[in-house]
């Protein structure tokens, strides 16, 4: 039964906006990734080569995949991990047990995740999200340097050549499974995708379990940010931050374009260290950016520039479920079909058309409403208390979720 009283929002003033502004930033490159690798296309398709296309899709490809695959995906994760601390003070604070309320927390998040997953789309991030959360959860009171431990002892474990199950045992297999995904996801009803959304669970969540490790990393590292006051008071850690920027964009640029064939002179080498230093790579410039843009944030034109992507970031989980709908749409035979056949150049014309809808209508729809409408029941859930929805407040400013 869910209580009439509420623990009361932080106030806009206090709400950390460089948080939601990152997450909003993160969230475009989720949306472009998922977009071009995974709605567009089979995201098994990559395995099989380079993609096709005019000049411009390639390009495009080659951009993404040297300055935004995987290091919007390890933003996120990092950013979740400070959510994880943020809700441990907060439960602190509040003089509420911390355990029953992450529990709770992250329940409703692998519901959520899960059917996401089933019904909607495959690629879904809360299942993994939810299982990891409660993971570290139970850590993320420890002594900060025992969280910095645990991130380097995850980082190890992925960066590990550890016998991950083979999705598909043949190239053959593999080509078999995506000209069947084209077929089931670019003409089929409803029923077919869902079907075949069923069926291609295994080697999804095959992809995922080699992914785990470095989300856990991640989360670990984002709790111990939060603890020691990287958010709160980021002048205190200019070079700290300053350090992280520069050498995180320089060394993770330089192994993302080697990996993508941009740097001819440097071999490859053997391959498990080529995904050590790629893997590695990717998560420093993923780290850079995010230390690069906190900085940034510090300078009043750019945090001016940067504000009206707060309430995207602040509604984050609705706008990434709605972009889950909206594409499905798009590119599922049950909808207009795309699947398989929109270039990569209009695919990202659209993602930037829905990111910057979601945008104007993430700032509308918080000048009226405390949190996005899943925000809100996510809240409710959390907290076991029913949240005021109607926002008491001035235009633009933002709620603590």
């Amino acid at each position: 039964m869910l209580a009439p009283k509420t623990p009361a929002p932080v106030a806009g003033t206090e709400r950390l906006m460089s948080l939601d502004v990152l997450r909003g930033l993160a969230l475009f490159g989720v949306l472009i990734v998922n977009l071009l690798t995974e709605f567009r296309v089979s995201i098994f398709e990559q395995f099989l080569g380079p993609a096709s296309g005019s000049p411009w899709d390639r390009r495009i490809d080659r951009a993404v995949a040297v300055a935004v695959e995987s290091k919007a995906f390890a933003l996120f994760s990092f950013l979740f991990g400070v959510g994880l601390a943020i809700q441990l003070d907060r439960a602190r604070r509040g003089g509420r047990a911390f355990g029953p309320q992450i529990a709770r927390r992250l329940g409703a998040l692998l519901a959520l995740g899960l059917v996401h997953l089933v019904v909607v789309w495959n690629g879904d991030i809360l299942t993994e999200y939810a299982i990891a959360g409660a993971l570290v959860a139970l850590l993320v009171g420890l002594p900060r340097p025992w969280l910095l431990a645990l991130a380097a002892i995850f980082l190890a474990v992925y960066a590990s050549p550890l016998p991950y199950p083979d999705p598909f045992p043949t190239s053959d297999a593999l080509a078999l499974h995506v000209a069947d995904a084209n077929r089931a996801y670019g003409s089929g009803g409803f029923p077919t995708v869902f079907a075949f959304r069923i069926h291609e669970l295994p080697p999804v969540l095959a992809l995922d379990l080699a992914a785990l490790p470095r989300t856990l990393a991640l989360f670990s590292l984002g709790a111990w940010a939060w603890r020691r006051g990287v958010f709160e008071r980021p002048s205190e850690y200019r070079r700290l931050l300053a350090g992280t920027a520069s050498l995180g964009i320089a060394l993770g640029g330089l192994a993302c374009a080697w990996d993508s064939g941009l740097v001819d002179d440097m071999q490859p080498g053997p391959e498990a260290w080529r995904s050590l230093i790629v893997g590695l790579g990717t998560l420093a410039l993923a780290l850079g950016y995010g230390a690069g843009l906190l900085l940034l944030f510090e300078r009043p034109v750019a945090r001016r520039a940067l504000a009206p992507l707060a309430p995207l970031g602040q509604m984050a989980l609705t706008n990434y479920l709605l972009q889950s709908v909206i594409f499905g749409f798009v590119f599922y035979g049950y909808g207009l079909g795309q699947f398989g056949k929109m270039s990569v150049t209009r695919a990202t014309q659209l993602g930037v058309l829905v990111y910057v809808a979601q945008v104007a209508a993430s700032a509308w729809w918080l000048r009226r409403f405390r949190f996005g409408p899943v925000e809100w029941a996510w809240r409710c859930v959390t907290y076991k208390a029913w949240q005021p929805m109607r926002s008491k407040s001035q235009p633009g400013e933002l709620a603590h979720r």
